[in-house]
This record gives structure tokens, C-alpha cells and sequence, in this order.
């Protein structure tokens, strides 16, 4: 066997490995209030450095979270200044497994946020709803990688 056909096989392997390993980590049973009981923050990059969307989160039980989302949308006006379009929502997310839904449906029309724990101290979010579903600001979105600032339990 040539060393070349060696390499190929065991780069083979550590793939099948990292696939396997990596579809492990994507849905658990269950993650635990001491996971989920916090702030989540997404902070915006360049020149809106230091904004950010945030997102409070607390464990309730029997499968529910309290969630609040404070976001906003960072742009530079006509004139060159900073501002900032914002959205905001409160209620209560059914969570099974790792993936919790916030949902509503009211005068804007059915929203819908998916909030997935992909490991300890971050949180994949997904509005699949058009930004105006959900009543937030224009170009306001849930989306994105939040992190754990806070481990405290949140006060709504």
C-alpha cells in the first residue's frame, strides 16, 4: 500500500469520524435551566461595533422558557449619523429537546423564532417569519449566533 493510498484512507476515516461526531452535537434530549437561564447577546461587527441584538431567556418548566428579544438594526442615516431601527417581543417558547419556539400570532401577522441550543453558552436563532410578522422595526431580525453574556437568572 502506498503511502499516498494510506493517507487517503485514514483522511477518509478522521472525515467519517468528524461527520459522525458532528451530527452527535446536533440535536440532544434535553438541556438543563442552568444552560438556558441567561443573556444572549449577537454583537454587530465594523462600523456598528458594540451594537447588538440581545435575548433574555428562563427556564419555566413543563417544556416552557420565558424569552424577551431586544434587537435592533444599526444603519447610517442620510446625513451620516448612526441610528438605529429596533423590534421587541416577550412571551413564552414550548422547548423540546435542545430547540425551543417562540410563536405569536396577532395584528402583524403569525410569527415564528426557533431557538436552538446548539452547546453550552450559544444559541443558533431563526425568525422563519418575514421581519414585519413579528412586529419588529424594518430589517429587524432574530437571526443570528448569540453568545452567553449572563448566567443570571433574568428579570422581565
Amino acid at each position: 500500500m502506498s503511502r499516498k493510498h494510506f493517507l487517503s484512507i485514514l483522511a477518509g476515516i478522521f472525515a467519517v469520524a468528524f461527520a459522525l461526531n458532528a451530527n452527535a452535537q446536533t440535536s440532544r434530549k434535553a438541556v438543563g435551566a442552568a444552560e438556558v437561564n441567561g443573556t444572549f447577546r449577537s454583537y454587530f461587527s465594523g462600523r456598528f461595533k458594540g451594537s447588538y441584538n440581545e435575548i433574555k431567556i428562563l427556564a419555566l418548566g413543563k417544556n416552557k422558557l420565558k424569552v424577551r428579544f431586544d434587537l435592533t438594526y444599526p444603519h447610517i442615516d442620510g446625513t451620516g449619523g448612526l441610528m438605529a431601527n429596533t423590534g421587541e417581543a416577550e412571551g413564552v417558547a414550548e422547548i423540546n429537546g435542545d430547540t425551543a419556539v417562540y410563536s405569536t400570532s396577532d395584528e402583524y401577522g403569525k410569527c415564528a423564532i426557533t431557538i436552538k441550543f446548539v452547546k453550552p453558552g450559544v444559541i443558533k436563532v431563526n425568525e422563519a417569519a418575514e421581519e414585519s410578522d413579528c412586529g419588529f422595526g424594518f430589517n429587524v431580525s432574530a437571526d443570528g449566533t448569540y453568545k452567553k453574556v449572563s448566567s443570571v437568572k433574568p428579570k422581565f
